[in-house]
């Protein structure tokens, strides 16, 4: 179910995108965690943003679930009665002890994304790994795709008690009761994030106000020196020197820093002339040498995109920690 200040996907070259309405406040950062992406595929499918997004900006975020075709009729009945033949992908599987063919839930995969990838029907899951019918996955579980002998034989007891249901003429596969709750779940961790949103943004303008009337403190750290971290609400936000990797030839974006942990996501803006980028911390900065008086140093592709010629130039970074 798309959000609801989502407008719609869309598909250019075989690949999906959700458009994604932004409202105030809203980040690269946010959107990413929001849609559980990266913010470099976000950027990818979004070449024009150059710095913070607007509100009522439009924004391409890649899909990573996978669509439904809108036409097969044979699979959406094999679907509602179990009985479906396995996909190549579910033959292809490890087999255990007894001959099932299993799969080990991997992280944010539901009992329908898993039913949809190997075409097994999610009742059928049930079955043959006995879960409750208001049941989920856990990542990490091995779960039975192919029985021993066969999806048709462990089916065909549930089979031969089943009344037929007529199906309506659509165009569009029927849709079971775990595709419904997904989707309730899913709205209820969306009012949840909503929540957690509108609670962060009031924080944030009280802290901003009170720094505001704040007296200036009475050590003031040197021109040349990095400004330390000052955290708002859980927003940790510093300025000071940049420079580039050296030795460094990624055509990634990415960032080498003194405190950030391995795997942060963090934007970068030149104080000079306003350009932002977001990086990958890959590594500490030592604070040895050179690196001194550095707050942090980036890919040559990074320093690219803020545009400058400087060996050495100020920034302000901000990121969210773990």
């Amino acid at each position: 179910m798309l959000p609801p200040d989502s407008v719609g996907v869309v598909t250019r070259q075989n690949k999906t995108y959700v458009r994604h309405r932004v409202t105030a406040g809203e980040t690269l950062y946010g959107l990413a965690r929001r849609y559980r992406v990266s913010v470099e595929d976000i950027m990818e499918a979004n070449p024009s943003i150059k710095g913070a997004l607007v509100s009522g900006q439009e924004v391409l975020v890649p899909r990573v679930r996978a669509l439904v075709p809108a036409t097969a009729p044979k699979a959406a009945a094999a679907t509602t009665t179990g009985t479906e033949a396995p996909t190549a992908a579910a033959r292809s599987l490890p087999t255990d002890a007894k001959g099932n063919r299993v799969y080990k839930v991997q992280p944010g995969q539901t009992l329908f994304a898993i039913s949809r990838k190997f075409g097994v029907a999610p009742a059928a899951l049930q079955r043959y790994n006995k879960l409750a019918t208001n049941g989920g996955v856990k990542v990490g579980q091995t779960l039975i795709i192919v029985p021993a002998g066969g999806a048709a034989a462990a089916a065909e007891p549930a089979v031969a008690a089943a009344k037929p249901v007529p199906t309506p003429p659509t165009a569009r596969p029927e849709r079971d009761d775990e595709t419904e709750k997904e989707r309730a779940k899913e709205r209820e961790r969306e009012a949840d994030r909503e929540k957690e949103r509108e609670a962060a943004k009031t924080k944030e303008a009280e802290a901003t106000r009170e720094k505001d009337v704040a007296p200036p403190s009475p050590t003031a750290t040197p021109a040349d020196e990095p400004t330390r971290a000052s955290e708002v609400v859980r927003k940790v936000t510093e300025s000071g020197l940049a420079a580039v990797i050296e030795g460094g030839n990624s055509e990634k974006y990415l960032a080498l820093h003194k405190t950030a942990p391995v795997g942060t996501i963090m934007m970068v803006r030149n104080i000079m002339n306003g350009q932002v980028v977001y990086v990958r911390v890959i590594g500490k900065l030592p604070d040895t040498g050179d690196n001194s008086t550095v707050l942090i140093r980036l890919s040559k592709k990074a320093v690219a995109k803020l545009n400058t010629p400087d060996q050495r130039f100020r920034v302000e970074t901000s990121y969210l920690p773990d």
